[in-house]
């Protein structure tokens, strides 16, 4: 029988999996994490090629990450994709209880 704990231990390690196939592991880490103001193109460039481009910006949005380029997203796009996701959330809120 399988316990919690390695359950738990399970999807901990299967989480963190996709960072292994991640295209950024190989590129100069600096390019993640431009200068305030600089662009960010290239390292959104290398994202869009990205096959776990979806779960790094899970992983962006479910940590939090205030910095650096993340699932091909900018800090200030991933600010404007959690507005986006409350709102979202708040009008399907509104209308459960109107019905």
């Amino acid at each position: 029988m399988v316990t919690e704990d390695q359950v738990e231990a399970r999807t901990a390690e299967n989480a963190a999996g996709w960072r292994e196939l991640a295209l950024c592991a190989q590129v100069d880490p600096e390019l993640w994490f431009p200068e305030s103001g600089q662009p960010n193109g290239k390292a959104k460039l290398v994202c869009s090629w990205c096959d776990v481009r979806a779960e790094c910006l899970a992983f962006a949005l479910e940590a939090n990450e205030q910095y650096g380029v993340w699932g091909g997203l900018s800090p200030e796009e991933r600010r404007r994709l959690r507005r986006r996701q409350r709102e979202a959330a708040s009008a399907v809120e509104v209308e459960g209880e109107a019905a």
